[in-house]
């Protein structure tokens, strides 16, 4: 198994809801082809540094997990297919890249505990 990182931005227009069933569906197709999700962050709405299908603006979502190659290509097709999705990107995380990911986590989760 591979560890991977996708990064997709779903269209503003949507509800809080409407985007929470948006990122399930992602992570259940992740999961039913055998994933293991490690992380998945929110990073909210954010202004995109060119419009894209008129918009400026998009709800970033990331989700890091372990996989067998195969997967990706189910993964991207449903994000090709799904109209709320404006742009995404999955890559092969190195070994480096994972480890700083980690790093980046525990950092993450010790900042939360000082608050």
């Amino acid at each position: 198994m591979n560890q991977y990182e996708t990064v997709f931005i779903l269209t503003p227009v949507l509800s809080d809801a409407q985007m929470k069933e948006a990122v399930e569906k992602f992570k259940g197709i992740l999961q039913n082809e055998g994933a293991e999700i490690i992380n998945e962050e929110n990073w909210g709405l954010k202004k995109l540094a060119y419009p894209i299908q008129k918009k400026s603006t998009g709800f970033y979502q990331l989700i890091e997990f372990n996989a067998e190659p195969q997967v990706i290509e189910k993964l991207e097709l449903n994000f090709r297919r799904d109209e709320r999705v404006i742009r995404f990107l999955t890559f092969k995380m190195e070994k480096y890249a994972a480890e700083y990911a980690a790093k980046r986590r525990g950092l993450k989760s010790t900042k939360k505990e000082e608050n």
